[in-house]
């Protein structure tokens, strides 16, 4: 306001030493600056009242910015705290890495041994292949063998059972020869004869003093009887060998003419048997055979009467029992 009264006066001054013209310049000026004043006044009271406002807004805004220096102060704890636990995580971090790294490392050993041992394990899993494989072979083999064997067992068996079937006939076929024998001889048990079975043949044995009287190669009468009944039951046997065996005691013999000796004896008595039932039976002579066997197969040596005997070996023929065997 001070400056509008001076320049009021200034303009008064000139007025009253300028013309016209310049009056109304000055005039005109005049009003240009009071409008401008009045604009001015008016920005100037906008401008208090606003800063009247603003003045209004400072305690709010001091206390916003206490506000903030406190929001500040704690953001800045808060903040060195994160600092402080990012340290501690970022150490935490290294410590894992390192025994990452380590754990990588042991483990990279781990897993090389792991590797070691396990081309160890394929390689003796290989070998235990290449072995079974082996074996496997060997079984094959075996298998084809056993399988042979198989088969030659069966034919085997088969021929055993054969055989079998035929001892089990013969042995039939004997004992039934040796029942025969034996009824036929039956007046003649109580006198010196045994008829027996063993060993798959039928053994008759007489002793001397039924067929022959002492030191003599000829036959009695009760003699010829038993050895003609014999001759009618073996005359019917096909398949039977007939040894006749003579035997005499120890006792030596003292004599110039035949028989001299034991042997002799034996023999002349062997043959004076098979001759009788040669020609009292329809016998086969190809199939009976005359032996001496003197005093060395004696049955009691102190019993020189039992060793002093004609024994009379029926052998059956075993021709087919051979011919299973060979084949």
């Amino acid at each position: 306001m001070k400056n509008y009264f001076i320049l009021l006066i200034v303009i008064a001054a000139i007025s009253s030493c300028v013309p016209a013209r310049k009056y109304q310049e000055l005039e005109t000026k005049q009003k240009e600056c009071a409008e401008e004043l009045e604009d001015l006044t008016s920005k100037v009271t906008g401008l208090e009242s606003q800063n009247n406002e603003l003045q209004g807004l400072i305690p709010d805004l001091q206390e916003s910015v206490t506000r903030l220096k406190g929001d500040t102060t704690l953001l800045g704890k808060s903040l060195r705290m994160k600092e402080q636990q990012y340290d501690k995580i970022n150490d935490l971090n290294k410590r894992i890495q390192e025994q990452l790294e380590a754990l990588q490392k042991g483990s990279a050993l781990e897993n090389a041994k792991l590797m070691n041992d396990l081309n160890a394990t394929k390689l003796q899993l290989q070998l235990k292949e290449d072995e079974l494989k082996k074996l496997e072979a060997e079984l094959n083999a075996k298998k084809i063998a056993l399988d042979k064997l198989s088969v030659e067992l069966a034919a085997r068996e088969k021929r055993v059972n054969e055989l079998e079937d035929l001892i089990a006939k013969k042995d039939a076929a004997v004992n039934e020869l040796k029942d025969k024998v034996a009824k036929a001889l039956t007046g003649f048990k109580d006198k010196g004869l045994t008829v027996e079975q063993k060993n798959g043949k039928v053994y008759v044995s007489m002793e001397a003093k039924l067929l022959f009287p002492s030191g003599s190669t000829a036959i009695n009468k009760d003699g010829k009887t038993a050895l003609v009944e014999l001759a009618k039951v073996l005359q019917d046997q096909q398949d039977l060998e007939v040894l006749v065996e003579g035997h005499t005691d120890s006792d030596a013999m003292k004599s110039s003419s035949h028989p001299k000796d034991n042997w002799e004896l034996s023999v002349l008595r062997a043959t004076s048997v098979v001759k009788l039932m040669l020609e009292n039976s329809n016998m086969d002579n190809t199939k009976v055979t005359a032996a001496g066997r003197s005093e060395f197969i004696p049955l009691d040596p102190n019993d020189k009467a039992k060793n002093r005997r004609i024994e009379i070996i029926l052998i059956p023929n075993l021709d087919e029992l051979f011919d299973i065997i060979s084949n």
